[in-house]
């Protein structure tokens, strides 16, 4: 048999449909949107398809769940399908065609576990792979009318713990099992089947799922029941180990309460039904509807226990039944299916669709009589698809963009934030909703909360400023510009610049009005500051301002706003202004602290000279703590300007500031240096000659001009001072004369700074010495003494001094001590004359000697420096037994001479070669330039100058010591020769 499902009709939507507020109506498009309505705006919330299938015998019952399909069958077989492989259905005959027949057919929400409830009170079960009813034989004489599956449930093999309602009124609870793979054909479909509450009439709607619990022992589940006329809600814990029934606590528990709480709806239709809805699989639930004598009565299920320890059920609402024509009978419906907005109902020729959010009808499909009554309609739970049926077809309804409307109708309700929820994605729409929210504030006076909503809408802008503008309370306006702002893209630089404008006149103005009203020391006028101050420094609005600084500037200028200008002017990094603000109300301090906060070296050069006028030693502390940023002799102009009279107490800064860059910096500068020995000497004298001192003898390392030192010390009568300047100056004549007119000492020490060498100068200096000491101080006795501390002066070189009515008492030990003095030396060189005869006599004797020695040369003898024989050709013999050709010799030699003496022996072997080439027989005439009898006085001198040692034992040798083995030319050959 070909696939029952394998073409479809495509459905004629009734010409009767009533649509919401969307049918027929163009919805106006806000400003700045275009239209970009979906394409599938047109199509029907429910559109109907009618199924290509011709049942051979009637359908009774239909379920589906997980796109699986059931259909009982009027002969006695069940028909199952897979929607996804539609080719194979299968058939499983459950009684014979007469004996009995389906009362009710319950597919869990997986659709592999099928419970068929018969009329005579027989109840089997069929899992999905098996093709054989089993019998629920625990449940033989219960009339099953519902049954609460098991949502949480992950196991294919078994139904997990259920809920059976019975037309007695009676819950069961089992779990029923597969049991087919085992060997065990006997084995027990129902684990168990345990009775746990009875109600007073049948039981036609039994749901239940867990609940969000913290504990780590036990879940929490809610239980919903209902009869044709009531509610009954359980709610409580289950132990996590608990032995089966897992429900049996909760209901014995409810059970011992005085009074069992249900809500009553009298009226008895006879078909009561109860749904949930979930808004994915295995998910919290949503929503539920309970179709029932007086109408359908629905709400949302609160699983946070806000609404008690009796009920999961919140905003709950009864709809009434539609009514027939004449407005007093009511039509009441057969069957109900509860989507997420919607409820349809049933009715015996036609299907209805109610909004739950308006109770408004928004479907009404007729059924031609062609098709026969209609017999059920079921909700497939995980795909949401809806499917209808009569005997004779079956139809199915696909649910299209079902929230498309329900913003319109949350927004009719006020509920504007639900309104939000469900038209995020329509610009058009969310601008719609924001604008009504916006006005319904404004109308209850909420402007703060009204301008941050019309901030977000897409109406005029000159509109909504102008119903702020016209408030006496400026927050609304301001709070609706800020929001506007926020909105606004990097590129639109113009809006940008001009609400930024606008903010500033604005917080100025209130800052302002608080002001006038004495309340700037309220928390009200602190706040708005900070308010202000927090909106400037955004990125944003910091990069805007930057652009517009000259104008922000005038704006709060004309405020007289003096604190938010400084702010502005720190804010923009422009601390000249803001140091030039502080000063100009003599705000020291402050303009200094403003200055060390920044890192602009010029600006310490332009305002250190006021700051030194008013507060040098802060000053000084903050120039020193800069260190090195700063250029000592930049600052100079500024440290000129310190009053050492005006701060006397402090001390003198100035030269605090000095002595740590020379000190602690080692700053070399002349000016830096000459300024602080100016000081010195002008208030610190004491420190002067430390200074000079530190600064050491050498002229080529004082940092000062010894000039301009002589000049201040000179000014300011510190003789000490330049006596030592004048010895540092090499003036050592001018050193003593100025030293002796402070301390004879002083002068002393003066007159013996010339060089050792220079004997002339130091005795002329203590010349001077001695003759003030004669002439000035008449110290005849002191006078002598000189003779004893320099060796230079004599007797004879102090005598003119003395005035000639000194008698020769005064000096007569010191002219003693001369004589004895001029004997002793005159013996030390007698004795040195016959030292020196008795050496020249020794020499002589040693010479005549040297004359007579002789060595003996062998024939095998070779040159120590080229190996060939050494009497090849003229050679030299050292008494050190070492032998050399005379051409080896100089060969060896001439490289260790100065270049003064190379170029004599050179020029001695010229006129030696000459000679010889003159007495050969040959020859040319002999050279005039070379006499013959000097020949042997230029062999002599030859001698002297190469042979005079020998250069293995003598001092050539020595001298070579730091010499290469190699020339860095043959330093590669050698290196090789060793490999």
């Amino acid at each position: 048999m070909a696939s029952i499902f394998d073409q479809y009709e495509r459905a004629q939507s009734s010409t009767s449909s009533v649509s919401g507020s969307s049918a027929g109506f163009q919805e106006p498009l806000g400003p700045g949107f275009i239209d970009a309505r979906l394409q599938d705006i047109e199509i029907p919330v429910f559109q109907k398809k009618k199924i290509n299938f011709k049942p051979e015998e009637p359908v009774t019952h239909l379920v589906v769940c997980n796109n699986f399909l059931v259909m009982a069958m009027s002969n006695g077989q069940i028909m199952r399908l897979d929607l996804d492989h539609p080719d194979g259905e299968d058939k499983v005959e459950i009684h014979k065609s007469g004996e009995d027949k389906v009362y009710k057919l319950f597919l869990d929400p997986t659709g592999r576990h099928l419970i068929i409830s018969m009329e005579s009170q027989e109840n089997v079960y069929l899992s999905r792979n098996s093709k054989k009813t089993r019998s629920i034989a625990k449940l033989k004489g219960h009339l099953i009318e519902s049954v609460g599956w098991n949502w949480q449930n992950v196991n294919d093999n078994t139904t997990g713990a259920i809920l059976l309602g019975t037309s007695k009124g009676l819950i069961f609870e089992s779990e029923l099992t597969v049991n087919e793979d085992t060997k065990f054909w006997q084995g027990s479909l129902d684990q168990y089947m345990k009775q746990l509450y009875q109600l007073t009439a049948p039981v036609t709607g039994i749901e239940f799922d867990r609940m969000p619990s913290e504990s780590l022992t036990e879940y929490q589940y809610f239980i919903l029941a209902t009869t044709p006329s009531r509610l009954y809600q359980f709610i409580g814990g289950v132990s996590k180990t608990a032995e089966p029934p897992m429900f049996g606590q909760m209901f014995q528990q409810n059970s011992e309460s005085d009074q069992m709480p249900f809500l009553e709806l009298p009226g008895d239709i006879g078909n009561s039904t109860l749904q949930l809805y979930f808004p994915r699989f295995r998910g919290p639930v949503k929503s539920f509807a309970w179709m029932t004598g007086p109408g359908v009565y629905y709400g949302i299920i609160d699983l946070s226990g806000k609404q008690g320890p009796y009920s999961v059920t919140c905003d709950t609402q009864l709809m009434r039944y539609p009514k027939e024509a004449d407005q007093y009978s009511v039509i009441h419906p057969r069957s109900m299916v509860l989507t997420e907005f919607h409820v349809l109902l049933l009715f015996y020729d036609r299907i209805k669709a109610f909004c739950l959010l308006n109770e408004q009808l928004i479907f009404d499909e007729p059924f031609p009589e062609r098709f026969g009554k209609l017999t059920g309609i079921c909700k497939d739970p995980l795909k949401g698809n809806i499917w209808v049926f009569t005997p004779q077809n079956i139809f199915k309804y696909k649910v299209t963009r079902e929230d498309r409307d329900v913003w319109q109708m949350y927004l009719d309700k006020q509920q504007f934030e639900m309104a939000k929820e469900y038209c995020k994605d329509n610009p058009v729409h969310m601008d719609k909703v924001l604008t009504k929210q916006a006005e319904h504030l404004l109308s209850l006076k909420r402007y703060a909360e009204s301008a941050q909503l019309y901030a977000l809408t897409q109406n005029s802008f000159e509109e909504i400023a102008l119903k702020f503008i016209r408030l006496q309370e400026k927050d609304p306006l301001r709070s609706f510009l800020h929001k506007k702002l926020e909105s606004l893209k990097p590129q639109d630089k113009t809006k940008m610049t001009m609400l930024v404008t606008w903010l500033i006149e604005i917080y100025l103005n209130q800052l302002g009005e608080l002001k006038e009203q004495n309340l700037d020391s309220s928390s009200r006028f602190k706040s708005l500051q900070q308010e202000f101050q927090t909106f400037l420094k955004q990125t944003k609005i910091k990069e805007c301002i930057s652009h517009n600084r000259t104008v922000v500037y005038d704006m709060i200028a004309s405020h007289g706003d003096v604190v938010d200008l400084i702010f502005f002017a720190v804010l923009m990094q422009d601390y000249e202004k803001v140091i030039n603000q502080h000063i100009q109300y003599d705000e020291y301090k402050t303009a200094l602290e403003t200055l060390v906060r920044q890192s602009d070296p010029e600006l310490y050069y332009k305002f250190t000279p006021i700051l030194m006028q008013y507060i040098p030693k802060d000053t000084v502390t903050a120039l020193i703590h800069q260190g090195k940023n700063l250029d000592p002799k930049k600052l100079i102009p500024a440290l000129v300007q310190y009053d050492q009279k005006k701060h006397h107490d402090q001390g003198n800064e100035v030269i605090r500031y000095l002595e740590f860059c020379i000190e602690d910096q080692g700053n070399q500068d002349q000016a830096i240096h000459n300024y602080l020995l100016s000081l010195y000497a002008e208030t610190q004298p004491d420190k002067l000659m430390t200074y000079l001192h530190l600064q050491g003898q050498d002229p080529e390392n004082i940092s000062y001009d010894v000039k301009f030192a002589l000049r201040q010390c000179s000014e300011h009568g510190h003789l000490k001072e330049s006596v030592h300047i004048y010895s540092l100056m090499g003036l050592y004549e001018e050193a003593v004369d100025l030293a002796l007119q402070v301390d004879v000492e002083l002068a002393k020490q003066q007159a013996d700074k010339p060089e050792e060498d220079d004997v002339e100068m130091r005795k002329k200096l203590w010349l001077r010495i001695a003759r003030h000491v004669v002439e000035e101080e008449k110290d005849v006795k002191r006078a002598m003494e000189f003779l004893h501390e320099c060796d230079l002066l004599k007797i004879e070189d102090v005598l003119p001094f003395f005035p000639d009515f000194v008698t020769i008492d005064h000096f007569k030990d010191a002219i003693v001590t001369s004589l004895q003095e001029y004997n002793q030396h005159i013996d030390r060189l007698k004795e040195e004359m016959d030292e020196a005869t008795q050496s020249a006599e020794e020499i002589r004797k040693e010479i005549q000697g040297f004359r007579n020695k002789y060595a003996q040369v062998k024939a095998n003898d070779k040159c120590s420096t080229c190996g060939f024989p050494l009497m090849s050709r003229a050679f030299y013999l050292f008494p050190c037994q070492h032998k050399f050709h005379s051409d080896c010799l100089i060969a060896e030699v001439l490289p260790n001479l100065g270049n003064k003496i190379r170029t004599r022996v050179e020029e001695l072997q010229r006129k030696i070669a000459e000679r010889d080439e003159s007495r050969a027989p040959t020859s040319a005439p002999q050279s005039e330039n070379v006499p013959v009898g000097k020949s042997s006085e230029f062999r002599a001198e030859l001698d002297d100058l190469i042979a005079s040692e020998c250069i293995y034992c003598g001092e050539f040798m020595v001298k070579s010591i730091d010499k290469l083995f190699f020339d860095e030319t043959d330093q590669d050959a050698a290196m090789s020769g060793w490999l």
